[in-house]
């Protein structure tokens, strides 16, 4: 089934600036029950937003009512750990469409591209930059354009191009999985088939 179309959003984002996010802190190995693809984000970071008794801890930045929008900045290694595509599922449940990070976990940072979730690889300058604004002003506006392949907080003029693989771009670009992006390119199958010659 094809997914919703990404061009470019802009947003304000929710800090959370620690190291080393692993996939069992971004949805806890106990909630993995279900294998579709709805449900998860109410449980995204649940030990870190939630006590043992289910007790909101106010100081967590999902539980900050200063921070909003549909832009996760997270800190270096995010999204490492286990395999489990949960993780991607729980962030776009919840409402996330780009997550950033001066680097992820390369398997977690497929399941995000194959779920409609535009990890954004910026340096680790830019990205120390990102949460100092944050700090200063939370209605600080990013704009991540996927055509262009650049973030930017155009009030400030800071701008930085990221990396994204061709194939992933043509499908967040289109709303295409795999099996519709092959569906789009019948018209090319057909003529090339028609060009061959089967005889033996």
């Amino acid at each position: 089934m094809a997914k919703k179309i990404f061009k470019n959003l802009s947003s304000t984002m929710v800090p959370i600036n620690m190291e080393n996010i692993d996939t069992d802190q971004i949805i806890p190995a106990r909630f993995l029950k279900s294998t579709i693809r709805e449900g998860f984000g109410e449980n995204l970071f649940r030990d870190w937003r939630f006590t043992e008794t289910g007790e909101m801890r106010e100081e967590f930045p999902l539980n900050n009512p200063l921070y909003k929008g549909k832009i996760l900045v997270a800190g270096k290694n995010f999204g490492c750990g286990s395999s489990r595509e949960h993780a991607a599922w729980a962030l776009a449940d919840y409402g996330f469409e780009v997550v950033i990070s001066s680097f992820f976990a390369d398997i977690f940072k497929g399941n995000a591209l194959n779920n409609g979730l535009l990890p954004i690889q910026v340096s680790e300058d830019f990205l120390q930059t990102l949460f100092s604004l944050i700090d200063q002003n939370p209605e600080t506006l990013l704009e991540a354009d996927l055509e262009t392949q650049t973030v930017k907080i155009e009030k400030l003029g800071l701008t930085e191009k990221f990396e994204i693989d061709p194939y992933k771009k043509t499908c967040l670009l289109n709303g295409y999985d795999d099996i519709d992006f092959i569906l789009a390119q019948t018209s090319q199958i057909a003529t090339y088939e028609s060009g061959r010659n089967y005889s033996y």
